[in-house]
């Protein structure tokens, strides 16, 4: 997916403090000293836990967003607050504390947009909550088909059972899994596989990803000996790699997220099955789960992965994208910035874009300019939202891990 960059929770919000000025704007959409009306954008991201280097970077990006724009948005003041979504106990995002954020937002009559989530477990979550509100949400990272259809990967009553105003409140800047999944099989077969063993967490995104790998698999002539859901309590995954060494697999693929005892997942089939090739989604493409010193797989088990993640390397954008990158590099001195930073800046860019379309600064006004957002030039290149709240974007990079770090390798064309 990227290189990872590091960063302190405590460092992020003491440059969101300095970058957006505190916060001396009216908390309740009133109006400050010059007059102008303030809108809240909030995130809702897991500051803690194995994902933290992503969505440290990915603060930065939104912060470093709105910073560019004066902190404004057409003719409204712009304050942002950043919300953590996880618990240090648990060391991912969870529910309580999803729902806690959602209905925060909702109870602020200034609230404009909300960014989140990470995780598509977390906004199956947010998203009834916000959109009984009638709040706008942009999600930077999602990819569960079935937050916003109904198509193969979708589970029942999805996506109709998050939208209790029967009204779509919900965009995303990221492909679904439909892409990814098709992208993942389009590598497996390309590389070469020609037993697959699958495993998937039971989540949301790793359940629905799993479906979609077999479904694009199928498709494609490849080979998937099993879709087996783990414990991601278990102390070992020994017996379940041993059960793929004597199905005679060649290939493994997880389908889940870094919290979910994924290098454990990884360490026991990579022992179980030296010579497989081994591949995961953007789930596991950050530091916790690439670098040795946070935790992360050892380089023997490093040196067979490749991974899957819908941002590119930094040369493949378009020349906004690479300005972003430069700046980013620039005020935070990071020369690696995670991918994700840049999908945290174009979240930020979309929502002060929709709120200054929308003219009135209402959550209506702004959700219709969301879904009226067509062509747009931005830094990931040029997409539009589809009645659904789907990015037209579909491109994959493939990523490998050296030294602890995720190295662009090439973008795969997805064949669906």
């Amino acid at each position: 997916m990227r290189t990872i960059a590091g960063g302190g929770v405590a460092l992020v919000l003491a440059v969101a403090f300095a970058a957006c000025g505190g916060d001396d704007n009216d908390a309740t959409g009133g109006t400050g000293e010059s007059g102008t009306k303030t809108l809240t954008v909030y995130s809702s991201l897991p500051l803690q836990g194995a994902q933290r280097p992503q969505t440290t970077d990915l603060v930065k990006g939104v912060k470093l967003a709105l910073e560019q724009a004066g902190g404004k948005a057409g003719d409204f003041a712009v304050k942002y607050e950043s919300l953590d979504d996880s618990t240090a106990q648990a060391g991912s995002w969870t529910p309580e504390a999803t729902q806690s954020n959602a209905r925060k937002a909702a109870q602020d009559d200034s609230t404009a947009v909300y960014i989140g989530e990470f995780n598509s477990g977390a906004s199956a979550v947010s998203i009834p909550i916000l959109n009984e509100a009638g709040i706008p949400q942009i999600s930077p990272a999602n990819t569960a088909v079935g937050l916003t259809s109904d198509e193969p990967g979708a589970s029942p009553g999805e996506p109709e059972k998050y939208y209790p105003s029967q009204t779509r409140t919900y965009t995303r800047i990221v492909p679904k899994d439909t892409i990814q999944g098709a992208a993942l099989a389009t590598l497996m077969k390309q590389d070469g596989c020609t037993k697959v063993f699958m495993t998937n967490d039971k989540e949301v995104y790793g359940a629905g990803l799993a479906k979609n790998i077999q479904l694009a698999a199928d498709a494609q002539g490849l080979n998937i000996a099993a879709n087996e859901a783990i414990d991601k309590n278990a102390p070992n995954y020994r017996s379940l790699a041993s059960k793929a060494q004597g199905d005679g697999a060649d290939c493994f693929v997880f389908s889940g997220i870094t919290a979910n005892n994924a290098v454990q997942l990884y360490k026991d089939f990579s022992a179980a099955i030296p010579d497989a090739k081994l591949y995961g989604p953007d789930g596991v493409a950050e530091a916790g789960f690439a670098d040795p010193k946070e935790g992360g797989i050892p380089d023997d088990v490093a040196a067979k992965v490749k991974l899957t993640v819908a941002t590119l390397s930094p040369d493949e954008y378009p020349p906004e994208g690479q300005e972003f990158f430069d700046a980013f590099r620039g005020k935070y001195d990071e020369p690696n910035p995670n991918p994700y930073a840049i999908y945290g800046y174009e979240a930020m860019r979309l929502a002060l874009d929709a709120i200054q379309r929308s003219g009135t600064g209402s959550k209506e006004d702004i959700i219709k300019a969301l879904f009226d957002t067509k062509d747009r030039q931005s830094v990931l290149g040029t997409y539009s939202i589809d009645e659904n709240g789907d990015t037209t974007l579909t491109d994959y990079g493939v990523y490998t891990v050296e030294g602890g770090e995720l190295q662009f390798d090439s973008t795969i064309k997805a064949k669906q």
